[in-house]
């Protein structure tokens, strides 16, 4: 059965999509620890991060990277954080979330946005990649 991430890849679900590529999508989390939390996925449905074949892997990476640098311009942060966890959805995830306080890291502290805000964001994300 496809994982929730692998049907909005496939445009079954929507999403908040800031960029895609032959191999990747990023979107931004729909419950977000902090403004511009984005999940970035291998397109190929695999559940555990050590899983991933080595290029696959090492471009989820760089995939990751590029957004991360587009959502630090984006979004007003000290930093942005990295997490894999990997428990709630079985599709191999990489969290990308602007930090300014160590709460914002703990997935209990969550933010709220409108879907016209978020609309607003995934696109100004994009436009800085």
């Amino acid at each position: 059965m496809a994982s929730i991430f692998t049907k909005i890849v496939n445009g079954e679900f929507p999403s908040y999509k800031i960029t895609e590529d032959e191999n990747f999508y990023a979107f931004l989390d729909v419950n977000p620890n902090a403004i511009g939390h984005t999940l970035c996925i291998p397109k190929k449905e695999v559940d555990q991060l050590f899983d991933l074949d080595e290029a696959t892997y090492n471009g989820l990476f760089e995939f990751s990277r590029k957004v991360a640098k587009a959502l630090k311009k984006t979004v007003s942060c000290k930093r942005v954080g990295l997490s894999v966890i990997g428990l709630e959805v079985p599709h191999v995830h990489v969290h990308l979330i602007p930090l300014n306080e160590m709460k914002d890291a703990t997935f209990t502290h969550k933010v709220s946005l409108t879907t016209e805000e978020m609309e607003k964001l995934a696109k100004e994300i994009a436009t800085n990649l």
